[in-house]
């Protein structure tokens, strides 16, 4: 039943249990982070502690707390409270809940408080069902979403709920989160005799981008692995092979298959249409997919040719289609026209540091928010909390807007893509050198 989603994780044999559940605090004093929300003059806090928290929607990235949180009620509200999973629930199932918190409410003066996890998964009809009791009091709802709730939650319902927002968790928080569960002999992991390097601890929280369920389930991986090879030691190597264990398993047969897709990109890379050619026949005449050979060929075009000829891409691509029309063996002209096209034309690989640049800084620093000025601003609620303030439009001031900027405020001034002064991206070049000065001026 949907009124056991927290009591069902009692009843299971605790080494079943994630440690990400068994850790999960019952008390305030307990929670780590959101201290914007909970601290000692905080809204929800002085909340909780008065027994009157409102109809709310708790929404934040996984592992921030949201469930945490609404078990935190169930443990200090006086109210009857009742949890309900939005991916299994159906609308019969609150219809019947709703009817029970009315009977509460008239027999024993008692309110209903009703979690729904995941409330973004309610249909609309589903969110319907909750207006009149939310509205008249029947029921404290408290909904729990890693969506945006402009979007995923109806205006009827979202204006009679508080939306509190979570926050990633920091890396200080989740190292204390850490710290707590190695100490903890009940239910975390104090009984296994382990030292865990700082540096370690300092990896999980790291790769954990404000994920506490991540970190938690880490740091238990890393513990079991120390384990498995009776090391008493979790350090960052350790970390680094429970984490990808999975990964490292790979086909090392096949090396000349290999060697040849080698040659024959590198031959097109070197502008040599002869080599690229019978690299690619070769591996053909061995019974190579000729489809194959083509999404090399489309890889290619972007990574080795990019904008320094557009229409590189576009050839290929009419190459593959008029391949799958017409097959071996006439296929074979428009497989030998696109290969030597691509080796002909002009090179640039400007597209592997356009690529390679931003997906370094999203490692370094996590997934950055977006600027208020740049946000999507389509509801009230989120005019409210400033998106969109601030924006300069292009096509207002000349169809550029020098001062302004787009990316997040730590990168600023970062350069990914740098066109070569080759082909039409010479002239590419030039128009973002005149647009870069006119920024500096």
């Amino acid at each position: 039943m949907d009124g056991d989603l927290f009591s069902r994780a009692a009843d299971r044999d605790p080494s079943l249990t994630p440690l990400a559940d068994r850790m999960r605090p019952q008390t305030l004093e307990g929670f780590v982070g959101q201290a914007h929300l909970l601290g000692p003059d905080k809204f929800l806090t002085q909340a909780i502690a008065s027994d009157r928290v409102p109809s709310l929607v708790l929404w934040g990235p996984p592992g921030t707390g949201k469930t945490t949180l609404a078990k935190i009620l169930a443990h200090h509200t006086g109210g009857h409270f009742v949890p309900f999973s939005a991916v299994s629930g159906t609308l019969k199932g609150v219809r019947e809940i709703i009817h029970k918190a009315d009977d509460e409410r008239r027999m024993y003066k008692r309110r209903t408080i009703l979690f729904i996890d995941e409330i973004h998964r309610f249909n609309k009809a589903q969110q319907d069902a909750l207006l009149p009791s939310a509205e008249s009091g029947v029921i404290t709802l408290v909904g729990a979403t890693t969506e945006n709730p402009s979007f995923s939650v109806i205006p009827a319902l979202l204006s009679r709920c508080k939306v509190v927002r979570l926050d990633p968790l920091d890396p200080a928080s989740l190292i204390q989160i850490l710290r707590r569960a190695l100490e903890d002999t009940d239910r975390g992991l104090g009984n296994m005799g382990l030292h865990v390097d700082e540096d370690a601890l300092e990896l999980i929280a790291d790769s954990a981008r404000g994920d506490a369920r991540f970190a938690l389930n880490a740091l238990e991986a890393a513990c079991q692995y120390a384990l498995a090879r009776r090391d008493a030691t979790v350090d960052v190597a350790c970390v680094e092979a429970s984490a990808h264990v999975k990964s490292l398993l790979y086909d090392k047969t096949g090396e000349e298959h290999y060697n040849v897709i080698s040659a024959f990109i590198k031959s097109m890379r070197g502008s040599d249409p002869d080599a690229a050619l019978y690299w690619m026949f070769r591996m053909i005449e061995a019974g190579e997919d000729p489809l194959f050979v083509l999404r090399r060929m489309i890889i290619f075009a972007s990574e080795d040719i990019g904008n320094a000829d557009p229409h590189a891409l576009q050839f290929v691509m009419a190459a593959d289609a008029a391949f799958q029309r017409i097959g071996m063996p006439e296929g074979a002209f428009p497989l030998a026209q696109a290969c030597t096209y691509l080796a002909s034309a002009p090179k640039s690989n400007a597209q592997v540091a356009a690529i390679s640049g931003p997906r370094r800084d999203i490692a370094a620093h996590g997934p950055l928010p977006v600027p208020n000025k740049l946000r999507n601003a389509p509801t009230k609620l989120m005019k409210q909390w400033g998106y969109g303030q601030g924006y300069r439009y292009p096509h207002d001031e000349g169809g550029y807007a020098p001062e302004e900027t787009y990316l997040p405020d730590a990168l600023v001034g970062r350069r990914y893509y740098l066109p070569k002064d080759v082909g039409v991206e010479a002239r590419i070049a030039e128009h973002l050198r005149r647009l870069r000065e006119n920024k500096a001026k």
